[in-house]
């Protein structure tokens, strides 16, 4: 069925002052309404990729150890008996941070996240379990070479020691954080709330 205009001269004369719109009396329709799912976790995975290249963690070239061996480390200014405690496993861990079954990009993202994390909450010793990676690839103890560099990389992080083999030994390794500026505030933030 073909439309036609109507032949009512009146119409015509009504519509005779009407011009066409032109490009520029076009508008824009804009959709406000919230954002999808989709989109929300597209615009999430770009924060946290953005995130994730911000954070300073490298992932070029690193150093291989073998699955065997200790990792350690002690910033300059670490008193001698702080880190012995840590080595022997004496201070409460208060987070375990599991990263064994992740993607590389993923555990590089939330060891970063997670040790900002405890900083923040004024949490000082964490349990970071990289495994021992004995068939991983491309080489074996891949994930436990990285965590070697990359926790010598957030500057918040002052010591780091092989766990004992009630902790998970050479899978995992014990992670001294720095005092937060706010430490006392924040202790007395948990205080109240326990009490």
């Amino acid at each position: 069925m073909s439309h036609s205009l109507p032949h009512d001269p009146s119409f015509f004369a009504e519509m005779s002052d009407v011009k066409p719109l032109s490009e520029s009396d076009k508008v824009a329709l804009t959709n406000k309404t919230t954002e999808t799912l989709a989109q929300r976790l597209k615009r999430e995975a770009l924060i946290a990729e953005v995130e994730m290249d911000d954070n300073g963690l490298s992932v070029d070239k690193v150093e291989p150890i073998d699955p065997h061996d200790f990792i350690e480390y002690k910033q300059d200014g670490v008193q001698h008996g702080v880190y012995k405690n840590l080595r022997l496993g004496k201070y409460q861990i208060d987070v375990t941070f599991n990263m064994t079954q992740m993607k590389f990009d993923e555990a590089r993202i939330g060891l970063y996240k997670t040790i900002k994390d405890c900083h923040e909450r004024g949490i000082r010793t964490l349990l970071v379990q990289h495994g021992m990676g004995l068939n991983s690839k491309p080489f074996p103890a891949f994930l436990k070479s990285y965590v070697n560099q990359w926790l010598r990389q957030i500057d918040i992080v002052i010591a780091f020691h092989t766990a004992l083999k009630q902790h998970g030994g050479l899978t995992s390794v014990y992670v001294l954080i720095k005092k937060h500026p706010d430490q006392k505030l924040i202790n007395r933030e948990r205080n109240r709330r326990v009490g």
